[in-house]
């Protein structure tokens, strides 16, 4: 399994530095995770987003899924697609409103939303907690705590290697579920330490590190730093926690898991 970051600037995009987006391959299938800000178009460098056989999607905040209108248009009005995406829709979970969400985001007018529902080009499958297969890839979807929306962790293993994807999440019990024995756990770290900071909102990187410490996660990536915030302060933070490899992830790097 191989992991690309297509951007990992938390909350808001950061100079040259896309939001959260995630790109998971095996056996020659394309999964991508979450689709912020900016992703679409580090996407491209790395394959034609026609290519990608799912999306799935951690919640509904901007900076995890605003690009999903510019891959309507992509998939609605490529001149010459590799196939017919109307035969072909994509495969799109995610929390039960994306679909009014994502229709929203793309129609210009109360008039047009009328009548789009980008089910021509998507299929949309609403996510619950449980297991369910996409391609080679079983996902186990774990709900988190996000300011009470509905907001998805997520276990991913091609039957090889394990990796888990937190979304945005404050420190809540599901996380060590989610974490138990990863290969490698790929947690937001949104903002430094404070015992001050909102319970319900993200995860510090000395909270990430603990439950990659608890969880007996074999390696740690950092992602979703907001880039007012200081890189170093948070590698220090998970360092001080977690003594096993860790790193913070970079856009355009591509990881094998």
């Amino acid at each position: 399994m191989h992991l690309t970051i297509l951007g990992c600037s938390g909350s808001v995009p950061g100079p040259n530095a896309a939001a959260s987006g995630y790109l998971l391959e095996a056996e020659n299938f394309l999964l991508v995770m979450d689709l912020g800000n900016g992703t679409l178009a580090s996407l491209q460098q790395h394959c034609d987003p026609f290519e990608i056989g799912a999306l799935l999607f951690s919640h509904l905040h901007p900076d995890h899924c605003s690009d999903f209108s510019a891959l309507a248009v992509w998939r609605r009005y490529q001149s010459d697609p590799p196939y017919n995406p109307t035969e072909q829709p994509l495969p799109v979970y995610g929390p039960h409103e994306a679909p009014a969400r994502f229709a929203a985001m793309y129609a210009p007018s109360e008039s047009e939303r009328l009548r789009t529902d980008l089910t021509d080009v998507f299929a949309f499958r609403p996510l619950d907690q449980g297991t369910f297969t996409v391609g080679p890839f079983q996902i186990t979807a774990v709900p988190v705590n996000h300011l009470g929306l509905e907001a998805y962790g997520f276990r991913v293993t091609d039957g090889d290697r394990t990796l888990a994807y937190t979304g945005d999440t404050g420190p809540c019990p599901e996380l060590l579920e989610l974490a138990d024995g990863v290969d490698v756990f790929l947690s937001e770290a949104t903002w430094p330490h404070s015992d001050e900071s909102p319970g319900d909102v993200h995860l510090s990187a000395l909270q990430a590190g603990a439950v990659a410490a608890d969880a007996g996660a074999r390696r740690l990536f950092l992602t979703h730093l907001a880039p007012l915030h200081d890189p170093d302060e948070a590698i220090r933070e998970a360092e001080s926690v977690f003594t096993g490899p860790l790193e913070l992830v970079e856009q355009g790097k591509t990881y094998e898991i």
